[in-house]
């Protein structure tokens, strides 16, 4: 079979008995780096007897049928370098493929950095999705927020410290700057921290460069009863007093919870409509 089993995201006393000792025991190891693992348990003061894979985003697809191979006789174990396989790290294919195959796939779950940044945010937890890594480039950045203006659960996201800042300018500008928000940070470690606030507040704190990998918490968007028209009504206001139209579109948009780039099309459309019926 195949066994996922979680590794400490920064603290090593996070290692589970069972992790240890299904460590020891791996006859097989399928890791996103085999450095790491060996590090790892070089750490925990075991030694490992396995033959080691490397698994990871670049070569998941070709080792797939190998792994497999090895898992209809004998168990293998599947690590990554922090956290959960599969969860934003190698081995969603293989799991896929494994279930395709009728190979029994279990788990040994230990310590997630979703999790623990959900936990400590402060924000609701009773529902929220995952969005993984945050887009590089900042255009496919403010199009996956923008996507995200309406979602109603708790919004959680990975980044890394050079473009947290970056990241959170556009979360204000796409989701509103007074929406509530926190950034963990070196979570497990001893310079843990997490930051809490409305994004425009944390925009402020980004600006002082933190350090470590980020793991961004954003509530969702909430739940009112202002219609689609009421906003474009809004917003067509705000414009006839001499807001710009995506100043407008922007300031009822995040007070809302709705997507920018639709609001801004519906009054676009609804001012040309204007235009044609008084002429």
């Amino acid at each position: 079979m195949l066994i996922l089993a979680a590794t400490p995201i920064g603290n090593l006393s996070d290692a589970s008995p069972r992790l240890i000792e299904n460590l020891q025991l791996a006859k097989f190891i399928a890791a996103e780096d085999t450095r790491s693992v060996l590090k790892l348990a070089n750490s925990l003061g075991i030694k490992l007897n396995a033959k080691i894979f490397s698994l990871h985003e670049h070569n998941e697809g070709d080792r797939l049928d190998q792994i497999l191979d090895i898992a209809k006789d004998a168990d293998v174990l599947v690590v990554s370098d922090a956290g959960m396989p599969t969860v934003s790290d190698p081995g969603f294919l293989l799991v896929r493929a494994a279930v395709v195959a009728g190979i029994d796939v279990t788990v040994v779950p230990g310590p997630s950095a979703v999790l623990s940044a959900l936990a400590v945010s402060g924000l609701p937890t009773d529902r929220f999705t995952f969005e993984g890594f945050l887009p590089r480039k900042q255009g496919d950045r403010r199009k996956m927020f923008q996507s995200l203006a309406r979602e109603p659960r708790t919004m959680v996201f990975f980044e890394s410290p050079h473009r947290i800042l970056e990241s959170l300018i556009d979360a204000a500008q796409e989701l509103g700057a007074e929406r509530r928000a926190s950034v963990s940070r070196e979570l497990t470690k001893k310079f843990e921290h997490t930051e809490r606030g409305t994004l425009a507040q944390l925009v402020e704190w980004a600006k002082t460069e933190p350090k470590g990998e980020m793991v961004l918490v954003v509530a969702g968007a909430e739940v009112v009863a202002t219609s689609v028209a009421d906003l474009v009504d809004q917003a067509l206001g705000l414009i006839a007093e001499g807001t710009s139209l995506k100043d407008a579109v922007a300031e009822i948009a995040g007070a809302n919870g709705a997507s920018k780039s639709e609001l801004y099309q519906l009054v676009l459309d609804a001012r040309k409509a204007g235009k044609q019926a008084i002429g």
